[in-house]
């Protein structure tokens, strides 16, 4: 593992909230920086590509295996120059060798996939022995410390609370957010083993990134006219919030932490 520098943390928070909504992109910055500390061994099998710029931002000349089920995500990331192959396949299947991939990673993916077990078991399948497997997902308190539940429970509408965090998940298409003793069990039956988790994300940056859907709308509007998420790439652009996500970065880990980065080893 290596350590990053204030120089790294800002180059990535510059990689992130200069090509997305900064609510977007708060949270992969601090994501990012995770994986930047690790040793990935190509070929790195890259499960959700999705647009393709998380993999831009994080690779540079490295063998990558991109793989997503949507096409027209696809389509975009190859623009991205970034992936030596795309794949359009669901996670469950897909057509990678046995045991040829050195790492693997799946970035807010998986909390997407309601039966997710095959995916895990087919991410190990594609790894060779003794691989490791990176991946980030949101947690429990994505159900339970929405700053949203927090306005009505202040003013004793507890049903409204409720109704709110199944209509936040709903929208932010969350299948599962588990605990990690579900994780552990998923991932020991799928062939991994040597399992290494911490949270991060404190409740704070996810009332923030929630009030942001609203914030960002702006966002939504330069990318409809002028294909971009963010018209002024700037560190002072006072809509990037970009000293105080730096310093999220910085201090990324939090044992309250709303998600969860896991580490995990296919079985030798």
């Amino acid at each position: 593992m290596t350590e990053l520098t204030k120089q790294d943390i800002e180059r990535i928070c510059e990689q992130q909230l200069f090509h997305l909504p900064y609510f977007r992109g708060m949270l992969r910055a601090v994501e990012q920086s995770f994986y930047e500390t690790q040793v990935l061994e190509e070929p790195i099998y890259d499960l959700g590509a999705g647009d393709g710029h998380f993999a831009w931002a994080l690779f540079e000349g490295q063998a990558v295996i991109g793989v997503d089920p949507w096409w027209q995500p696809l389509l975009e990331a190859k623009t991205w120059n970034v992936y030596p192959l795309l794949v359009q396949a669901e996670g469950a299947s897909v057509p990678v060798e046995t045991a040829s991939c050195g790492s693997a990673i799946s970035n807010s993916v998986l909390e997407h996939i309601k039966d997710v077990q095959p995916v895990l078991n087919e991410a190990a399948r594609v790894l060779k022995p003794g691989g490791k497997f990176f991946f980030a997902v949101p947690n429990r308190r994505f159900v339970t410390d929405l700053w949203g539940m927090e306005v009505f429970a202040r003013i004793c509408l507890k049903r409204l609370a409720l109704l709110y965090s199944r209509f936040f998940n709903m929208i932010s298409r969350h299948k599962n957010l588990d605990p990690p003793e579900v994780w552990l069990k998923r991932l020991e039956q799928a062939g991994f083993d040597q399992v290494e988790y911490w949270h991060y994300f404190p409740v704070e940056a996810l009332h923030k990134l929630e009030r942001g859907h609203a914030a960002g709308l702006p966002n939504l509007l330069w990318k409809k006219l002028f294909g971009k998420w963010v018209l002024f790439k700037n560190r002072k652009n006072p809509f990037i919030h970009f000293d105080s996500i730096a310093r999220l970065v910085a201090n990324s880990r939090d044992n309250e932490g709303t998600c969860t980065f896991y580490i995990a080893r296919r079985r030798v």
